[in-house]
């Protein structure tokens, strides 16, 4: 049965987009123990192994049941659009260890056999240790499996909802919905999600959090119970390039034009970026990454947005007739 969302028009003014680097943090390491996700990811997959081999996630991956309940202490809820994972980590650290135990306990009890298991009792016969060991776990999950490549998820992410917004901008809220997944359906102020269990839910002014994730891929996931304002995480836009090792050998003919290195930028530019993440893929400086952006913007060829802390870069449309013409 699908879940429903029942907007009023306070609703309406208050949802919003976020990125949480906590939660990419927590769907690599559900992915890991999710071969379904295996084909998503599989240049991930392929070169975290070895890094990945030299974790124990088994205590995390205990608290996340295939299906149900995972404890909101160990996820809270998105800080904003341009919350780090530090600002996140601190969230978690602070659990009031009794309602960690709680939560955890109903979180195990989704698991067959994990809340009488050695390992499930022992979480929660010491939650104040059980806190403090899963943040460090997480922590650790953070610096080997994500952060080395969060500038080039974080330019996919803040992409998605540059594009979203444009497209909010256009339709509305109702019209966007329905084109963000196809599982999102709206009708009447009514939002209908076709995942998970039977949810109806008035926002009573809450509004909505929209959260794109390139590891939770393909899956929608919600969160409407407190202290989570209402959220739907839904796959990003792109993914399907983002792992691929850079093959931005620009045109002959673009080069000849442009010089090497604005060609490179403006190819690599399929979706728009930021200068640390173009500069990330195409293993060059930032530095001259920031130059050839530079050039290519007062040539017309690019454009540029500031969103928070971050300024993303996209093509014209001249950007991109010149981009795909020398193919």
């Amino acid at each position: 049965m699908p879940s429903l969302l029942h907007f009023g028009e306070d609703d309406l003014l208050n949802c919003r987009f976020a990125v949480s680097p906590l939660w990419e943090t927590q769907e690599a390491v559900r992915t890991l123990n999710r071969p379904a996700r295996y084909g998503y990811h599989a240049h991930w997959l392929r070169r975290m192994r070895a890094a990945a081999a030299g974790l124990d996630l088994a205590p995390l991956w205990l608290l996340m049941p295939q299906r149900g309940y995972s404890p909101d202490w160990l996820g809270p809820p998105p800080l904003g659009p341009a919350a780090t994972f530090e600002e996140e980590i601190a969230a978690v650290r602070s659990a009031d260890p009794a309602v960690a135990r709680e939560e955890s306990a109903r979180s195990l009890a989704d698991t067959p056999g994990a809340l009488a298991s050695p390992h499930g009792r022992a979480l929660l016969a010491d939650p104040v240790r059980m806190v403090r060991e899963l943040t460090d776990l997480l922590e650790l999950a953070w610096h080997t499996l994500v952060e080395p490549d969060w500038p080039r998820l974080r330019a996919l992410l803040e992409a998605d909802i540059a594009f979203h917004s444009r497209r909010l901008a256009q339709t509305g809220l109702g019209g966007l919905l329905p084109e963000i997944d196809g599982r999102f359906g709206w009708r009447s102020h009514t939002l209908t999600v076709e995942v998970g269990g039977r949810h109806e839910r008035h926002l009573s002014g809450q509004g909505l959090v929209l959260m794109p994730s390139v590891f939770s891929w393909p899956d929608v996931i919600s969160g409407f119970e407190p202290p989570w304002q209402p959220t739907l995480v839904y796959p990003a836009r792109g993914i399907g390039g983002l792992w691929a090792e850079p093959t931005d050998r620009a045109p002959d003919a673009l080069v000849r034009l442009l010089g090497r290195g604005r060609a490179a930028v403006l190819t690599a530019l399929d979706e728009p970026g930021t200068t640390t993440a173009l500069a990330h893929r195409l293993r060059l400086a930032p530095s001259s990454v920031s130059a050839h952006l530079a050039a290519l913007r007062d040539a017309g060829l690019l454009v540029s947005r500031r969103y928070g802390h971050q300024v993303l870069y996209e093509r014209t449309p001249l950007g991109i007739a010149l981009a795909s013409g020398g193919d």
